[in-house]
């Protein structure tokens, strides 16, 4: 399914979550707020970054007061990409055979045991 996309499955989670960070808070996630969010360390979300880069869907830059900062945004074909999305979320879905309430209440479970995990 994700190869329509062109995406391995870690780079859709990264994509999922630039998507959702782009709707809800439009300035620009730092890796360092990436790599917590989906638990990846450097040494892996580095190269995925790297090629997401290279497929033209994501921007990185260093911040110019600390270069150690890299600053991610979605190109415009990253945020093109967003488009074609939801038939691949369905299908995800449907294999599932999960309702969307139930996908929901998991998240926000699992959310809160990640959140209990980080005290």
């Amino acid at each position: 399914m994700l190869d329509a996309l062109g995406l391995t499955y870690p780079q859709y989670l990264a994509m999922m979550v630039l998507w959702e960070w782009q709707a809800s808070d439009p300035g620009q996630p730092t890796v360092k707020a990436l790599g917590q969010r989906l638990m990846l360390d450097s040494g892996t979300l580095t190269p995925l970054l790297k090629r997401l880069e290279q497929l033209g869907l994501v921007r990185r830059q260093r911040a110019v007061r600390d270069e150690r900062e890299v600053h991610l945004g979605l190109t415009e074909a990253g945020l093109a990409l967003r488009g074609r999305v939801p038939p691949v979320q369905q299908r995800l879905h449907c294999m599932a055979d999960v309702d969307a309430g139930e996908l929901i209440e998991l998240r926000e479970r699992l959310d809160r045991l990640l959140h209990l995990m980080d005290r």
